[in-house]
């Protein structure tokens, strides 16, 4: 009998992860037909682990696996309103195309053995996907810091003009935050553990009654399944797998969020008309706003910072499911992790592919910056001109009153709207020039040369990069 899946438009409700955010590629694997899918392999590999200690017989199992990919979820979902249960309206789905074999399906096993298991064969799957697209991140910063690594700009501490630094190293603070996160990443994905095969309260006594008799151990049968599914079982368990798992999951997707955070909310400011030195793409049929057609709004970066921000609340609630699993099961993680989880990841996914898009598009002004420097380095250089002022004899403290003189009274020139006098009036300033010529106390002001070994700094990230990548 061949069933319908009802098909979802947009008369009803729709997540946003249904179709706007994410890729398809990580849609697939958190989607209803997936998992059931996923499903049906571990009952598979259940049952032929089985059939190879005479529990059940080799027609049985190859029936199994000739409906292996036959989900029917219209058929599932009739059943599962009935009886109020989605695994098991899979295994009567499943029972009902399998005349020969559907009647050992689940033979020994607790819904968590095969949910918890398919998991995290997702979860693995995911983490893949998402390194992958961190890996084309990476890449993508390692190019621009290697572009910039030597074009000098201003820093900025507390929103306000500081000393210089240059573009590429800027862009390298980025990429080391997000160079962690692949650690972390890598680290979290390494140490996956599934649940195994042990039962209604990982007991394994289920598995022990089933084989009395047959000359193996419940953990050798566990041992056979893992070893096909590619996973490797916790050495205790309750009902599920440990709910801390989730929670370290989720806090490192939630530390690459923080990230890109950071680096589009800087983007944000940096495209803001009063500094103006950075900004995002923006297609050439791109509207910025409705009302005003002349706005060129940093749209990318703004919706990394939203999704960021949901992302960053996520590892709470995995918290509270693994603090509220108690004694051996509840259900209080149940419904929300058929949101936090997949939510989770798309969101994730999100995030990099719209930040590969900024980052291999970022637009740059070099005028920009330097009009930055003509305004704002002047000030930040005089450190330099009192260090090599002190050097020829000078009296630190006298200096020190001198220049912040100079500088205040240029600052509010600067606030005026006029151009910068400092470096004029230093140069003109006779407690100086009797230490130095003025062309030289000119020279010193001359913020552009004033980076110290950040360029060098820069291209050796890009190095630890390409190395930590392989």
């Amino acid at each position: 009998m061949s069933h319908q899946t009802p098909a979802f438009g947009h008369d009803t409700y729709l997540s946003p992860f249904t179709w706007r955010y994410g890729s398809p590629e990580m849609r697939r694997l958190w989607s209803e037909r997936y998992k059931r899918q996923l499903w049906r392999r571990i009952w598979v590999a259940l049952a032929n682990a089985e059939q190879a200690i005479g529990l059940v017989t080799a027609d049985q199992v190859a029936d199994l696996r000739a409906h292996q990919d036959d989900v029917d979820l219209a058929r599932a979902q009739e059943i599962e309103a009935e009886i109020q249960h989605d695994l098991m309206a899979e295994v009567r789905t499943y029972a009902e195309q399998c005349a020969v074999g559907g009647g050992i399906i689940h033979l020994g096993a607790t819904s968590m053995d095969i949910e918890d298991n398919a998991d995290v064969l997702r979860i693995r799957q995911s983490l893949d996907l998402l390194l992958s697209r961190l890996r084309e991140l990476l890449l993508a910063f390692a190019g621009q810091i290697r572009e910039w690594a030597d074009v000098p700009t201003m820093a900025f501490t507390h929103l306000q003009p500081a000393e210089p630094t240059t573009v590429g190293y800027r862009l390298a603070q980025y990429a080391q935050d997000l160079l962690f996160d692949w650690q972390s990443l890598t680290q979290v994905r390494a140490g996956l553990l599934a649940k195994g095969f042990k039962g209604a309260v990982g007991t394994s006594a289920s598995y022990h009654q089933l084989m009395e008799g047959s000359g193996s151990a419940p953990a050798q049968l566990e041992d056979r399944i893992m070893a096909v599914l590619e996973l490797e079982a916790v050495p205790v368990a309750t009902q599920t797998y440990p709910r801390k798992q989730d929670y370290l999951v989720l806090s490192a997707l939630a530390g690459l969020g923080q990230s890109l955070y950071k680096f589009a909310f800087d983007l944000r400011v940096l495209q803001s008309p009063p500094i103006g030195e950075w900004a995002e793409p923006f297609a050439a049929r791109q509207v910025g706003s409705s009302a005003m057609p002349f706005k060129r709004n940093p749209i990318h970066a703004e919706n990394i910072d939203s999704l960021a921000r949901l992302l960053a609340a996520m590892p709470r609630v995995a918290w509270d499911n693994a603090a509220h699993s108690l004694l051996e099961r509840t259900l209080d993680d149940s419904a929300n992790r058929r949101t936090i989880l997949p939510e989770s990841f798309l969101i994730a996914d999100e995030l990099l592919l719209r930040g590969l898009r900024v980052v291999s598009g970022l637009q740059i002004d070099r005028n920009a910056g330097a009009r930055l420097l003509d305004t704002y380095g002047v000030f930040a250089a005089t450190e330099r001109l009192l260090m090599e002022a002190v050097k020829r004899g000078g009296d630190r403290q006298e200096l020190h009153e001198v220049i912040r003189e100079h500088s205040l009274a240029a600052w509010a020139a600067v606030k005026e709207g006029q151009p910068n006098p400092l470096a004029a009036q230093l140069a003109a300033d006779p407690r100086l020039t009797r230490l130095a010529p003025a062309a030289e106390v000119r020279a010193w002001l001359d913020a552009r040369a004033y980076v110290g070994d950040a360029p060098e700094r820069a291209r050796r990230l890009t190095a630890t990069i390409l190395e930590k990548l392989g």
